[in-house]
């Protein structure tokens, strides 16, 4: 960063409207003019003048204090395109194949994936919690009498699973636990923490964040909503074993990895691992077997 010195000198000029006339201004004339003299014989110690550069000026017009715009500038958070949008599954597929040629075959054998979601966000995370740790049919007996309950699909809102009592609940198949979630999901709706449109436009980070302060809502069931439901395209649902399972049956890996693993084994899929996780699944299923496809590939 360049600096320049400069030197100031000390200058008073005559005033153009003395009140006393013209003699009063010959006297303010001469006076000046003393002045003047006397000052200029004052020494003043030079002063360093600091240039900024251009980079480091827009540094400081750009901090968050200095210009407000800057700080909401790097607050935004860009929403992707939901995997259910036109064509972001054929986006998807080209990338997966063009960077991993590995999975290139398992994707190839079968059919493209499908993201279809009917439900509200409220009713699909309350639909989560019903389904949490149990068998799928129990499960969906214990869902079909809180429809009923709830008075269809159209009933499953914050309010009305609110008014539900936990005797109510319990009497449906509903643990007096599982209760007690229903009803910390439709107090934050119903208090305005939550709602289907924030829950919408928030960013996967945020997202995660706030799902996660929702009693019963671990990491496991926001992965899943976040894919299935807002069918979000970047998700990695590092402690499911399913999974997991499949990344060690596609790559040929010794052990099943830890989930503290799975970021960097799947780093390739970026930015459809949601695609990537949905071929796992399929490839543990046994519907295609892809033993040491890792090292044939290589040879």
């Amino acid at each position: 960063m360049g600096e320049e010195t400069l030197s100031h000198t000390l200058h008073f000029a005559p005033s153009s409207s003395s009140p006393a006339g013209t003699a009063a201004s010959s006297t303010d004339n001469s006076a000046a003019a003393a002045v003047t003299t006397t000052a200029s014989k004052i020494p003043f110690r030079p002063r360093k003048i600091r240039k900024l550069s251009s980079s480091a000026a827009s540094a400081a017009d750009d901090a968050p204090g200095k210009n407000p715009a800057a700080g909401n500038r790097l607050a935004v958070r860009v929403i992707p395109r939901p995997l259910s949008a036109d064509g972001e599954i054929a986006s998807a597929l080209r990338h997966l194949r063009a960077t991993d040629p590995i999975l290139a075959r398992v994707i190839d054998a079968h059919d493209s994936p499908t993201f279809q979601c009917l439900l509200t966000p409220f009713h699909s995370l309350a639909r989560s919690i019903l389904y949490q740790q149990l068998a799928i049919k129990a499960a969906a007996s214990i869902y079909a009498r809180f429809l009923a309950l709830c008075g269809g699909e159209a009933g499953v809102v914050p309010d009305v699973v609110l008014s539900l009592t936990p005797h109510q609940l319990r009497q449906i198949g509903v643990s007096e636990r599982k209760a007690s979630y229903l009803h910390d999901l439709a107090r934050k709706y119903h208090g305005g923490i939550l709602s289907d449109a924030t829950i919408v436009a928030m960013d996967d980070k945020s997202l995660f964040s706030m799902l996660t302060m929702v009693k019963g809502i671990g990491a496991w069931s926001v992965h899943m909503f976040m894919m299935f439901c807002l069918h979000r395209p970047d998700v990695l649902p590092v402690g499911d074993l399913g999974v997991r399972k499949g990344v060690q049956m596609l790559y040929g890996l010794d052990d099943v990895p830890r989930p503290s693993q799975m970021e960097q084994l799947c780093e390739l899929w970026k930015p459809y691992r949601s695609v990537g996780s949905w071929y796992m699944w399929r490839l543990r299923s046994g519907a295609y077997h892809c033993v040491s496809c890792a090292i044939k590939l290589e040879q």
